[in-house]
Parts: C-alpha cells; sequence; structure tokens
C-alpha cells in the first residue's frame, strides 16, 4: 500500500516555479535516495547546461534541497512505484497514483508542471482527468489547477532517441517559458 512503500520523498512546497514530474521512481533513484540517480541519466547534464539554474550542482540530495529552496524546483512523479523501466507499470499504478498527483498540484499550485516525457503526461491525463488529447513538446493548452503544464524529452537512458544537446535546449525553453510567465504576472 501507499504508506509501506518505499519510494522517493515529494519535494514539494506551496508556490514552486516549477514541479519536475517523472514518470515513476527508478530502482538506483530509490536506493540513492534522490531524484534522477541514475549515472546514465542525462538530467543533471542537461539541467547544468541550460540556465534553469545559476550554479552546477552535483548530483544528490543536497542539490535536492537547493532546487527546492533557492531554485523554486519541486520533484514528484506520476507514480510512486518504482521499477526498473516504465515498461513495468500497470495500468492499476496509474489509476491508484493519477489522482494523487492531481491532488499534490492543486494543494502546491506550483506555476508549471512540468513532465518528463509524453508517455507520463499522456497517462496523467488518462487516468486523472479522463483525457486523451493530442500531446506535444512544450507548452500545453491545458492546465492542471493553476498550473501551466510543459512537457519535455524524459532524460533517460532508455530515451536514447533524444541527444544531451536536444535536452538541454528543452530544458533552457522551459526557462524562458518560467521567465515569460513571471513577467507576465508583473505585468512587464
Amino acid at each position: 500500500m501507499m504508506s509501506t512503500l518505499k519510494t522517493l520523498p515529494d519535494y514539494l512546497a506551496p508556490g514552486l516555479d516549477i514541479v519536475s514530474i517523472g514518470l515513476n521512481p527508478s530502482l538506483p533513484s530509490v536506493r540513492e535516495g534522490f531524484y534522477f540517480a541514475n549515472p546514465r541519466n542525462r538530467f543533471w547534464r542537461a539541467l547544468n547546461g541550460s540556465g534553469l539554474i545559476a550554479e552546477e550542482l552535483a548530483p544528490g540530495v543536497a542539490a535536492m534541497d537547493t532546487l527546492l529552496a533557492r531554485y523554486r524546483i519541486g520533484f514528484t512523479d506520476v507514480v510512486k512505484r518504482p521499477t526498473a523501466g516504465g515498461h513495468d507499470l500497470r495500468a492499476a499504478d496509474y489509476r491508484e497514483w493519477s489522482p494523487v498527483l492531481l491532488q499534490k498540484l492543486d494543494k502546491f499550485q506550483p506555476m508549471i508542471a512540468w513532465f518528463h516525457g509524453k508517455q507520463a503526461y499522456a497517462n496523467y491525463l488518462k487516468y486523472g482527468e479522463g483525457v486523451k488529447p493530442a500531446i506535444e513538446w512544450g507548452e500545453q493548452p491545458r492546465c492542471i489547477g493553476l498550473a501551466r503544464v510543459f512537457v519535455t524529452p524524459n532524460p533517460s537512458p532508455a530515451n536514447a532517441a533524444y541527444s544531451l544537446e536536444v535536452l538541454t535546449d528543452w530544458f533552457r525553453q522551459l526557462e524562458r517559458y518560467r521567465v515569460f510567465l513571471k513577467n507576465r504576472h508583473r505585468g512587464d
């Protein structure tokens, strides 16, 4: 059950700029205790090269704390059950966890819900909201509560079709989107 499941903790707080939403925790991430812990995962290299943050962070729990406190970037998953790969997830996992994600986003109201991969967003929509829209990369036409939605390719090593350069560019676009939304909110 959810209460005894060994998984990654959420890094969430009210009013975050961005909540990073993965498909589900990997086994290496649960073992190490932080998101994107697999050394072959390209998340940290793309993040460090993107301008989304103003310093280079080494993967680890301390980096997670820095991202939450200094950069207002939180972390969670569509499904909290860890697996060796996304292909190990079942419809029952999405039915159980997608409504939980919706509750988290409603509670914490981030500015942007950042999904890693079309599969993560599509399964959230199907099982959390009962819809199946077409999904493109980048800004999405739908919001989740007050959160705008942005989708980038998944940095997982299983998603090698997208190079580090392409991932880094999508992270840059996310940063431009964050700046645009903040300026619009301020009336600039």
